[in-house]
């Protein structure tokens, strides 16, 4: 009771503080009340003419109000609407009038027939008013609207309109919960006042204004007192108070308070800071052998009075050790970041371009990396080979060091030929004062030291027991030479990228073996062939070798069959496999079969290997593997397709159309139990066919739709030949690195020509061979080809013969002059001859010995109904090519 009486009688601080917020919430609370009259007043107001006019456009365009008006009685069929309108929409009167402002309804029904008391010449005119009048129930708003009818004719008026005093109803019923909440706040308000009061009684001690003034001398004594200067000054910059640590800071006069801030021999930057005013936080300034840390704000932040207040504090030694925990603290994150970020790839060169760019300018103002030229290959270092700078980074591009892939032998007595020598790092502060290093090129050494480089680390790139090559810090901005502490810094990345770059050296040595291994298992070169003029392309992926493969293979009759496959996966075990499946293909297209049956064998091989290396837990399966085989016949100009699990061909034709023509989707090899279906096309002569394998079309971004439609764009727009279609091909593929490896075939066809094909039937009588080798030497002699003439009768002779006696009719003769002579002798028979050898007794059985004797090859096609035996003999001179 004695503290609150205390703070009552208005004579300490906190007393008069009451008084003061006691008034304040006083008014605050009368200046609520009248706000809110006025703003209910206000509120009525707006609220009348918005409801009025809303009212009476809603019914002046409600449906059938103009036909209402235009009927023989309007008040009959309106005064009812317009009274439902009123009452739903609480306005006090809704009143439709004719043109001429006489009333149809009214809610008296007395007052319907009179003139309306209003304003009705804008709405005449189309436009709504609102306004406000007095009328016989009050003060009230009233808004006039048209009714237009569909010409838009003004043919009758709306009024609408409510009393101001049914508007504000709402507001004036909150006047007395306001009025009455009122001294309830003015309750809290003073208890709210007398807990600060009694607050501030407690901070000040009960203090009044003279023992406050005694309380600021003591406090003034205080900031004498301490260890930060503190220095007010006016707007104008002259010094109002400096305490004593100031005056020592700023080794100021005795008279310095009251004199303006230039005339206080202070530096220039510290006089500029202190007259300008200006917000400062913890700027340093030299001032004679100290560093000071200057914090500068304004006395009020508002502006209304103009003046600053600044604190100043001596950090020189703290200046020191932050500099030093600073130090520590970059190099902890510098090592860090080389964790994270030396490393990202599995390339040597980059790896080490890595380092490079970590360590400048952090660490070193340029940073040289030189390896062994048998590392960059992925092999092992030799200590007697040169090496190659393989990364360089710097501050500057001009620096007189040796460029990037220059190649260096490094002398014994340089930093870098010791520390490749010993396998430890060596520090060289002063290069002007080392006569080794300088030894290495006098002329350049000269011109490194001229340029400004001065200190340098060179550290053995080690790998366990592997020197990989030298990492050279060279500085040149900074004054202080390199020391032992950065030098153990420099160690420590160094070891980081080591680990790195051998990772990468490894990775480098097995994805060229197995390349190389991929690479010894696809064609070399391509066979030759007059039925397909061919190109191709064979891109592997970066992220390591994949079973892609292809291969081109000419079969009887002048065909040639193209094939390409993917074996899912990459690695040594994808390429061996695709290996495997390459040879069997080239087994199988030796028995020529149809596509469909060609794929039925591989299929069945592919599951024999799973089996076969089912029982070894390391080796994975081949299931995933993939395969489009093409037969194409330059006589017929007829293409047999089939496909396991592949993407189907694209056919480019010589009119510009690109197509993916519908070729039976069979199941990825391995699988088994489901039978290939082939697809045969007819293609025009000038035909490019595309195989090529998925990693062509999909990516992992994309749909492999969006990849075909890319494809066809590429082949739409490329150049005719298989060349240009390849390189147009291969452009418009999405750049960056592959994911997976590409094979390409582009192969344009070719027709054999009718004046190179002759073509003879046969009828089962032995008397017919004689008309057939007579038929024979005339089409020899006019292809030029008379050598041929006795090889050739004795081996149609001797087809013919045997197709006679163990086939069965038709029989049928055909000669391709392709780059062979061709002869081919189809009967309806599947029974296939056996070539062997005849005793001496024997008094047949040599026919087929001499075929064999005569021809370079032959063989047994089987066809849906029969077989063709086929011999091919070299020709006499090499032969024309194919138009």
């Amino acid at each position: 009771m004695a503290g609150l009486r205390s703070v009552l009688t208005g004579r300490s601080v906190a007393g008069q503080v009451f008084f003061l917020l006691l008034v304040m919430v006083l008014l605050l609370v009368v200046a609520a009340v009248v706000a809110l009259v006025l703003q209910a007043q206000r509120d009525s107001t707006q609220e009348a003419r918005n409801r009025s006019l809303a009212v009476a456009e809603t019914f002046a365009n409600s449906p059938g109000i103009v036909e209402a008006l235009e009927s023989p009685d309007p008040t009959a069929v309106l005064q009812p609407r317009a009274e439902a309108a009123r009452k739903a929409s609480r306005v006090d009167f809704v009143v439709v009038m004719n043109t001429d402002g006489i009333r149809y309804t009214h809610p008296r029904p007395d007052r319907i027939g009179k003139q309306f008391v209003g304003t009705v010449a804008p709405a005449l005119a189309g436009e709504p008013v609102v306004e406000e009048i007095d009328g016989t129930i009050g003060r009230l708003v009233q808004a006039v609207v048209p009714v237009e009818d569909p010409d838009g004719k003004v043919v009758g008026l709306v009024s609408a309109g409510i009393t101001l005093e049914n508007v504000g109803g709402a507001a004036e019923a909150q006047l007395p919960l306001v009025l009455g909440a009122a001294p309830a706040a003015l309750a809290l308000a003073t208890g709210g006042a007398a807990l600060i009061s009694r607050r501030l009684r407690h901070q000040t001690h009960g203090l009044g204004p003279h023992e406050m003034t005694r309380m600021y001398e003591h406090h003034d004594a205080v900031l004498h007192a301490v260890r930060e200067g503190v220095m007010i000054l006016d707007g104008d910059g002259t010094l109002l108070l400096a305490n004593d640590e100031a005056r020592r800071l700023f080794s100021l006069p005795e008279d310095a308070e009251g004199r303006h801030v230039r005339d206080l021999g202070l530096d220039p930057a510290t006089t500029e800071l202190l007259s300008s005013g200006r917000t400062a936080t913890d700027e340093v300034f030299p001032v004679g052998d100290r560093l000071l840390a200057v914090n500068q704000r304004p006395t009020d932040p508002a502006g209304r009075h103009r003046g600053s207040v600044t604190s100043v504090r001596d950090t020189t030694e703290l200046r020191a050790l932050s500099g030093r925990a600073e130090e520590s603290r970059e190099r902890l994150n510098m090592l860090y970041d080389a964790g994270v970020g030396i490393g990202t790839s599995l390339d040597v060169a980059r790896t080490a371009q890595e380092l490079s760019d970590l360590a400048v300018p952090r660490f070193a103002d340029f940073v040289t990396v030189d390896l062994f030229e048998s590392v960059l290959a992925g092999g092992q270092p030799d200590a007697a080979a040169a090496l190659r700078r393989t990364a360089r980074a710097g501050v500057d591009e001009d620096a007189p060091l040796y460029p990037r892939d220059h190649q260096i032998r490094f002398v014994e007595s340089s930093p870098q030929g010791r520390s490749l020598a010993t396998g430890r790092a060596v520090l060289e502060p002063r290069l002007d004062e080392a006569p080794g290093w300088q030894a290495q090129d006098k002329e350049r050494s000269a011109q490194v030291v001229e340029y400004g480089v001065h200190s340098l680390i060179a550290v053995p790139l080690r790998a366990g027991s592997l020197v990989l090559g030298v990492v050279s810090f060279w500085r040149s901005r900074k004054p202080e030479p390199f020391d032992e502490e950065e030098l153990a810094l420099a160690e420590e990345l160094v070891a980081r990228a080591a680990v790195s770059i051998d990772n990468a050296r490894r990775y480098t040595r097995e994805h060229s073996m197995a390349v190389t291994l991929q690479r010894s298992l696809l064609p070399r070169t391509l066979p030759e062939q007059n039925a397909l003029e061919i190109a191709y392309r064979y891109l592997p992926a970066q992220a390591g070798v994949g079973g892609d493969w292809f291969d081109v293979l000419p079969l009887s009759g002048a065909r040639v069959a193209l094939v390409v496959g993917d074996v899912v996966g990459h690695g040594l075990h994808a390429a061996a496999t695709m290996g495997r499946l390459r040879t069997a293909v080239h087994n199988f297209s030796a028995l020529d079969l149809p596509p469909g049956e060609l794929l039925a064998l591989l299929d069945e091989l592919v599951g024999r290997i799973d089996q076969d290396e089912a029982q070894d837990e390391h080796v994975a399966p081949v299931i995933g593997a993939t395969c489009l085989y093409v037969v194409y016949d330059p006589v017929s100009r007829r293409c047999s397709v089939a496909r396991a699990g592949h993407p189907p061909p694209a056919l480019a034709r010589p009119d510009g159309g690109v197509e993916f023509p519908d070729v039976p989707a069979g199941p990825p090899l391995g699988l088994g139990g489901l039978p290939f279906e082939s697809a045969e096309l007819e293609l025009p002569e000038g035909s490019r066919l595309v195989l090529y394998t998925d990693g062509l079309v999909e990516d992992r971004e994309h749909d492999i739709d969006v990849g075909l439609e890319r494809l066809r764009e590429a082949l739409a727009g490329a150049g005719g030949s298989p060349e240009e279609t390849c390189r147009a091909v291969l452009d418009a593929r999405r750049p960056g690195k592959a994911a997976d490896d590409v094979a390409l075939i582009v192969a344009r066809t070719r027709a054999l020509p009718a004046d190179r094909i002759a073509e003879w039937p046969v009828p089962p009588d032995p008397a017919a061979v004689g008309e057939l080798r007579a038929a024979v030497t005339r089409k020899l002699a006019e292809w030029g080809l008379d050598e041929l003439t006795f090889g050739t009768e004795l081996i149609l002779s001797e087809l013919v013969t045997n197709a006679m006696r163990h086939g069965g009719a038709p029989i049928q003769v055909r000669m391709l002059y392709e780059r062979h002579l061709i002869c081919e002798v189809y009967d309806s028979s599947s029974t296939a001859p056996h070539l062997r050898y005849a005793t001496m007794t024997d008094e047949g059985g040599r026919g087929l010995f001499l075929v064999a004797q005569l021809a370079e090859r032959w063989g047994t096609r089987y066809l849906p109904a029969g077989k063709v035996i086929w011999a091919e003999q070299n020709l006499p001179e090499t032969p024309g090519t194919l138009s």
